[in-house]
């Protein structure tokens, strides 16, 4: 009796997602398994490219994956799994109409990612906005330039002053890349300003820890302070926001100050829809997984990447209870052996754990900067700016990515900055509506 193909489902199509399909489309021999991977985007999105493209060093479109293009043996399904009995191997899946279907697989492959961590401050939800996706990032850039159109037109100081100032909380590497590379963004747009100078605007981080990007050392972190108070940005380190409603921020130290731009990059969770599902998840609503990134007690379940607590066995004689950080590092490396491992069920054989020691990181600091700490190895400035970018066009996934990514770059140094903010995108019909209410207005009168 022949048997029957295995249904194997994975559960969102960021990098860990659409990297795993990749890899199980190339090792499956055909009539082994068929693959189904379902996410609310048709496309991946590389995110630690999300802050050129807030500074326009990056078209979006060149950040983004369409899932179709690279998974040609998988069936891709745009939509939303709001629900999962793995008892019974079902899958319920919201379309974007708000259809819903079930979906029977045999094997699961859990990949939903993060989604950002937001606190209960005032005005958050309001006036925050999130730094998660490339949708974000380009409303972001056209957000910081409209300030400015919006500055030189008015002769108020205290609204002026308001428009100018722009407030990132979070100093992880997303918040501090973001902020460097809009404040360069910005510092060259001025210059098509005649009433606008560079020291009208105020930059200002906002970090409750004592420290920024503790993925680098403490003196590197120290660094980075150092550089961006060069430039003017002030930094609150040991501070929270308490308030943000009506972009009147109030921070824990007692300052207080207007603000119409408020980026929210503090830290990210797991996605929220595991509560929807009977896979056993930790204290910080993760789910968990043993080494070889099995779902702990279920069979024929796997999870990778922010959405899992896997062990870190480079740390095991440290701390038996590290897992490993919410870093494109890891994600990128377990999804591969999270590939193999299911490859090695579907045959039975034997699987391999995951181990990796974190290499270190690399971070922008704005054009031409950059800090970089490598296997203990600290790089500053210029050349720390090269290894930022060469690292991650490296990990971009596509060749055909990787060169449009590179273009990008070599115009820039050719061609000025386009400083373009293009606000109707994000409201195409604020035209017709302003024409009928005219109308509506006239006929009334």
């Amino acid at each position: 009796m022949t048997q029957q193909p295995k249904h194997i489902l994975i559960v969102g199509g960021g990098t860990v997602g659409m990297s795993a399909a990749i890899r199980l489309q190339k090792k499956l021999r055909a009539g082994e398994a068929r693959i189904t991977i379902v996410d609310p985007l048709p496309h991946m999105t590389y995110l630690p490219f999300l802050p050129e493209v807030s500074a326009g060093s990056i078209d979006p479109r060149h950040i983004v994956v369409p899932l179709r293009t690279v998974l040609r043996k998988c069936t891709v399904i745009t939509g939303k799994v709001s629900k999962i009995e793995h008892a019974s191997r079902t899958a319920w899946i919201t379309d974007p109409s708000g259809n819903v279907e079930t979906l029977s697989y045999d094997i699961l492959l859990m990949t939903a990612g993060s989604v950002a961590r937001t606190l209960p401050v005032p005005g958050l939800l309001e006036q925050g906005i999130m730094f998660k996706t490339v949708t974000e990032a380009a409303y972001l850039r056209d957000h910081v330039l409209s300030r400015l159109d919006d500055a030189s037109a008015t002769e108020d100081a205290e609204l002026r002053k308001r428009l100018l100032t722009f407030v990132v909380i979070g100093g992880g590497y997303a918040g501090i890349e973001a902020l460097a590379e809009l404040q360069d963004m910005a510092r060259y747009a001025v210059r098509y300003y005649p009433n606008i100078t560079a020291d009208d605007m105020n930059w200002i981080l906002v970090e409750a820890t004592g420290r920024i990007m503790p993925e680098v050392s403490p003196k590197m972190g120290i660094y980075t302070i150092e550089r961006l108070t060069e430039r003017g940005i002030k930094v609150y380190l040991n501070t929270r926001a308490d308030s943000l409603v009506d972009g009147n921020v109030e921070l824990s130290d007692g300052s207080k100050f207007g603000a119409d731009t408020i980026v929210w990059t503090a830290g990210v969770k797991a996605n929220p829809m595991l509560a929807h599902t009977d896979l056993p998840v930790d204290q910080r609503s993760r789910l968990r997984c043993t080494s070889t990134l099995q779902v702990v007690g279920v069979s024929e379940a796997f999870g990778a990447g922010d959405i899992s607590a896997v062990p870190d066995l480079s740390k095991i004689d440290e701390d038996p209870t590290a897992t490993c950080s919410p870093s494109a590092q890891h994600a990128v490396r377990q999804a591969k052996v999270m590939a193999d491992n299911t490859v090695a069920l579907v045959r039975g054989k034997k699987m391999r754990d995951y181990e990796h020691k974190y290499a270190g990181s690399v971070a922008s600091l704005g054009l031409y900067r950059g800090v970089a700490d490598v296997y203990g190895i600290k790089v500053k400035g210029l050349p720390a700016w090269f290894m930022h970018r060469g690292y991650h066009v490296l990990k971009m996934p596509t060749l055909s990515r990787k060169v449009r990514i590179v273009a990008d770059w070599t115009l820039a140094l050719f061609f000025r900055r386009e400083i373009v903010a293009l606000d109707q995108i994000d409201h195409p019909k604020a035209v017709a509506e302003s024409v009928r209410a005219l109308e509506s207005a006239r006929k009334a009168s």
